[in-house]
């Protein structure tokens, strides 16, 4: 199964747009594009396997593997990036501001849910991320 994460970016925040099957999950939100120095920047593009995992700070969530030069990137509740999160990336219901969102822990159950349906079926879970803008022409 392939989540695929669109995001577009600004100087405060990045959000995103989850989707399943070219179908809409939620929202999401993320720190700033900072050259993936760990802690402060959001996650580079490209595909990444993920993995249940759990936490007495977050409970379930998921984990995001292979991310280069960084460990222990999450997929976790947050509703403010600057303030919640270090490098994760946090699904929402709704977007309110740059690098805020609302509902997120309702947001990240839906994608609990199906990610833990694919992990029944055996399935390997990934998450394609990719920028949302295209040029004039149609181009990234």
């Amino acid at each position: 199964m392939e989540l695929v994460l669109e995001r577009s970016y600004h100087k405060e925040g990045t959000h995103g747009s989850l989707f399943l099957n070219n179908r809409f999950l939620c929202f999401t939100v993320e720190l700033p594009w900072l050259e993936n120095r760990k802690m402060v920047s959001c996650v580079p593009e490209g595909t990444y396997p993920l993995e249940a995992r759990y936490s007495k700070k977050f409970g379930n969530h998921l984990l995001v593997k292979n991310v280069p030069q960084r460990d222990l990137i999450l997929l976790h509740p947050a509703n403010h990036a600057k303030k919640e999160l270090r490098g994760c990336i946090a699904p929402v219901s709704e977007l309110i501001g740059i690098g805020r969102g609302s509902e997120s822990r309702l947001a990240m159950q839906k994608v609990l849910s199906v990610c833990h349906q694919a992990y029944d079926r055996k399935e390997t879970v990934l998450l394609t991320i990719k920028s949302n803008y295209y040029g004039p022409n149609g181009s990234i």
